[in-house]
């Protein structure tokens, strides 16, 4: 490899990289954002990074080149080999390293695979990204005096023992769960052998080829099984995961989803009944119910930008010790570690359910009822997207009958409820959901939102 390689700026995302690999994501790219990925490291003082990697096909080849670009620039490797992300994220928790990087392709596609980084603790995204890929366009590395010593280390026990210690539940349960033959399979079926109560476990084995559904928890499609497996079992809730276990999907007895502000209203009794007044994160495109729930609760709710790496970023920021997303991507730092790790939530939740005189059904029955859309995405020129959110603010400001939040895109708060139009980070698309009390106050919320669009010269969606 010559020392100056230019990327596809197509992989170069808001928060990871990613790819089809053999299309615009090769080995040699891998090599090349090692190298940059490890000069980076070496300019704060850093020595050290561990790699881990998932279960798709390519990864094993993918992760050897991460570690030979890594090399080059003469840090140390530890290599913690296949397991979800945050396994790789445990080990940069706990082991003796200044960086990390993750080789996955988190939900997406088998044919795709992608790259996660920290350095410090610290989401490497945004800014940091395009620098990386300046650095391998220059050609601008370190070049190590001799290649970096290279170990392996196995946290895989010690990861999951973490996990089960968080464990309070005083009842057995009946519990389903999927993996969807991502790369937490084995770290679920360890977990079920040391948990107490009946568990039933399907698409456990790890798989590239994700055979049995896409590896996505937030569509309820890819749910199905897991909503069968529930039935035909009459466990008490169900867990499914994405393709590397950092987002996770919640069935309750009765076969119903529960989603990601849901989750997190659960979740947040236990904190803050723990931490009185504490300050709990969500995203923009999060029910009113979960900003409601935590100020009942005597929380300090925040409403806080759509993305990952966004999302810790603020987490860190304001010491909030429970965070998370619609895309269920959820953040303890309550008796853990801060990142997102989907296995420890179910454990949480599951603690909590085992807890109580209520069944997860039960509790699910006693949120807040409303009405709302599923996350509308449709297509927006690249060169328009943030242009369009940016008309339909300027259209709406000065207005006394609405509350307009401009944190990420616009959430227009009315007496019927709220609507969000915003744009991705990720893709040429612009983002829109709609909540209300009442149908007839959800209808008129899609109206405005669609007048909105119109006067921009943009497609109505077809809201759902």
């Amino acid at each position: 490899m010559s020392d100056a390689h230019v990327l596809d700026p197509t992989i170069l995302r808001e928060y990871d990289i990613r790819g089809v690999v053999g299309e615009d994501f090769s080995a040699i790219d891998v090599a090349a954002i090692g190298w940059a990925f490890a000069t980076i490291v070496k300019e704060g003082g850093g020595s050290r990074i561990a790699v881990g990697y998932d279960g798709r096909l390519s990864s094993p080849g993918l992760e050897q080149s991460m570690v030979a670009g890594l090399s080059l620039a003469g840090v140390d490797v530890l290599r913690v080999g296949l397991g979800p992300s945050p396994m790789l994220y445990y080990a940069g928790a706990t082991e003796e390293v200044d960086a990390a990087v993750m080789i996955t392709g988190s939900h997406n596609p088998p044919e795709y695979n992608g790259i996660k980084m920290s350095i410090g603790g610290h989401s490497f995204y945004g800014d940091d990204i395009q620098r990386l890929g300046k650095i391998c366009a220059s050609g601008d590395f370190v070049q190590g005096n001799e290649p970096g010593n290279i170990e392996s280390t196995k946290v895989f026990t010690a990861y999951v023992e973490r996990i089960l210690s968080d464990y309070q539940g005083t009842k057995n349960l009946k519990v389903a769960w999927d993996p969807a033959n991502g790369a937490a399979g084995e770290a679920v079926s360890e977990l079920v052998k040391k948990l107490p109560g009946q568990h039933f476990v399907i698409n456990e084995k790890i798989d590239g080829n994700f055979p049995a559904h896409h590896p996505d928890p937030t569509v309820e499609k890819n749910l199905e099984q897991l909503k069968a497996l529930v039935a035909e079992n009459e466990c008490d809730l169900g867990f499914g995961f994405d393709g590397d276990g950092d987002r996770i999907g919640v069935i309750d007895g009765k076969g119903r989803v529960l989603w990601g502000d849901q989750i997190m209203i659960l979740l947040a009794r236990e904190v803050l009944a723990d931490i009185p007044g504490a300050t709990i994160i969500a995203d923009v495109k999060a029910s009113q119910a979960f900003f409601d729930a935590i100020t009942e609760m005597g929380g300090n709710p925040i409403m806080w930008k759509t993305g990952h790496s966004l999302i810790k970023t603020k987490m860190v920021e304001t010491g909030a010790p429970l965070a998370g997303e619609m895309s269920a991507h959820i953040f303890f730092k309550h008796r853990y570690y801060g990142f997102d790790d989907a296995l420890y939530a179910a454990v949480r939740l599951l603690s909590i359910v085992a807890s109580s005189d209520k069944s997860l059904a039960d509790m699910r029955d006693e949120l807040p009822q409303l009405l709302n859309t599923p996350e509308i995405r449709f297509d927006c020129p690249e060169e328009r997207k943030f242009d369009v959110v940016k008309e339909v603010k300027s259209r709406l400001q000065g207005r006394d009958d609405i509350s307009v939040n401009d944190i990420d895109g616009v959430r227009v708060l009315s007496d019927d409820g709220w609507w969000l139009l915003r744009a991705s980070n990720t893709q040429a698309v612009l983002v829109a959901r709609c909540e209300s009390s009442s149908e007839e106050g959800l209808a008129r919320l899609k109206s405005t939102l669609s007048s909105e669009l119109k006067k921009s010269g943009i497609s109505v969606p077809d809201f759902a």
